[in-house]
């Protein structure tokens, strides 16, 4: 009896891996086997950097918050310190927000912490 394979969804498998690399640079976007390493190699990436952006933006509301605490004249551990002991829970990316957006609420706060 002679063998059966699949030839349909075996295609269509490469063909939906191929459509995935498209605009990849040379032998990446049509090769089979290099561009089924890249996109699985994207796919780590991806991951990887989901939970890198959480931290990149927390580092950046950080920047932002102490920046506009010492033009208050305070450094940002002193100032989380206080908004901690005082009892005012306002998260880091609304403090920014404010901090950028609207100096003179974020001095408001200040001014209540102090």
């Amino acid at each position: 009896m002679p063998r059966s394979v699949n030839h349909v969804a075996s295609r269509a498998k490469r063909k939906r891996i191929l459509k995935l690399t498209r605009g990849y640079f040379g032998a990446r976007k049509n090769v089979w086997t290099v561009a089924k390493n890249t996109w699985e190699k994207g796919l780590t990436y991806a991951y990887r950097d989901r939970r890198n952006k959480k931290r990149q933006f927390r580092s950046l509301w950080i920047q932002r918050i102490n920046a506009a605490a010492r033009l208050e004249g305070m450094s940002y551990s002193v100032l989380m310190g206080k908004l901690t002991k005082a009892g005012i829970e306002i998260n880091r990316k609304v403090l920014a927000d404010l901090a950028m957006n609207n100096p003179e609420a974020f001095k408001a706060i200040v001014e209540k912490v102090k």
